[in-house]
């Protein structure tokens, strides 16, 4: 089951695998609950910090995403 869920970003710790680079990033739900994951570059916005409001993509309650959040993206721009 795909399904999106509003977040913050709690953690977002950065580590390199075989030159590539991934996130280890903590994620909290607006029931205070929290979530972890493990996430490669096309999964994890530019730049995305702690604080940051995010739209997090799960299939079968696992999180395969993040993307900012339109509250968090006045801009516009792509994410």
């Amino acid at each position: 089951m795909l399904r999106e869920e509003e977040a913050l970003v709690v953690e977002i710790k950065p580590f390199n695998l075989h030159g590539v680079s991934y996130q280890d990033v903590t994620i909290a739900y607006r029931d205070r609950s929290l979530d972890h994951a493990r996430l490669g570059p096309e999964a994890v916005p530019e730049n995305l910090q702690s604080g940051d409001a995010v739209l997090v993509t799960k299939v079968a309650n696992m999180v395969v995403s993040l993307r900012r959040s339109s509250e968090g993206n006045e801009e516009g721009g792509a994410s």
